[in-house]
């Protein structure tokens, strides 16, 4: 018998927490994730992993009651890559996993995803208020920043919504490819011309979006858009001021979950 090459991961939380939990373990590595029967009402995970820290992963995911067991060998991403449904964002946007042939739905924009890819699921609630706030703000012919680009989702939604051109910055290196493959890749903000762009979509962090809140709104346009994503509750003050002292309005602000984006022009 041959020695287990594979290990899992299983936790479980409530049914409101599902969506960020298993966007959080694909962004860990996740090789596939099934979802099992619960006690209470909860949502069971198991996620699979090929290449990862079974002790890290168990402690990091200790508050969902994570425990790790050896697998077999097993063609666990096919049998994941079956369970991955689509899904609908906002009012205009139609996510699939890049294996599927699901029909787009009349009047939906289609983006092909690649979970498990730099942070490709689009389940995550802080992507999905980015998407939903990119539909309301973008119009035909801007020109648009993505800082952050992860596995491109949101690039792909400003080209879908008319976008003149999509520049994109990443220090990851597999969004670095990405970006290189699908837009103009700029490298970091600090190398983007002044005052070039239109509107900046910035899913991140609240620690990334407070250090680089000068160089976001030197980039955009007088009046133009930035969409700051990536914010827990918590955080949502410190961000705020950051831009305000940068020199922009905040608009509006908008919540799912545990997360906020934020909306701000340059005055």
């Amino acid at each position: 018998m041959r020695e287990p090459t594979m290990f899992s991961l299983y936790v479980e939380c409530r049914q409101e927490e599902k969506d960020l939990l298993v966007a959080d373990l694909w962004e860990r590595g996740s090789v596939g994730i099934t979802e099992l029967e619960a006690s209470g009402g909860r949502c069971g995970l198991r996620a699979f992993f090929d290449d990862a820290d079974a002790g890290k992963l168990a402690r990091d995911f200790e508050r969902y009651g994570a425990t790790a067991r050896a697998e077999e060998d097993c063609d666990w991403i096919e049998l994941a890559r079956a369970r991955l449904p689509p899904m609908l964002v906002g009012n205009r946007f139609f996510l699939v996993p890049e294996w599927r042939d699901d029909p787009t739905p009349p009047g939906r924009l289609r983006i092909e995803v690649n979970p498990g890819l730099a942070f490709g699921t689009g389940a995550h609630e802080s992507t999905q208020l980015c998407l939903e706030r990119l539909e309301q703000e973008l119009r035909p012919g801007m020109k648009v920043l993505d800082v952050g680009i992860g596995a491109g989702i949101l690039a792909q939604a400003a080209e879908l919504l008319g976008a003149r051109r999509v520049f994109g910055c990443d220090i990851d290196p597999v969004a670095v490819e990405i970006a290189r493959r699908k837009m103009s890749f700029v490298g970091s903000v600090d190398a983007v011309r002044t005052a070039s762009v239109d509107l900046i979509t910035a899913n991140i962090s609240a620690e990334a979006i407070v250090q680089l809140a000068l160089d976001l709104l030197r980039v955009i346009r007088p009046g133009g858009i930035v969409i700051a994503g990536g914010i827990e509750l918590p955080e949502v003050g410190d961000v705020e001021r950051a831009l305000r002292d940068a020199g922009a309005a905040i608009r509006s602000s908008h919540v799912k979950g545990h997360w906020m984006a934020l909306v701000a022009a340059r005055s």
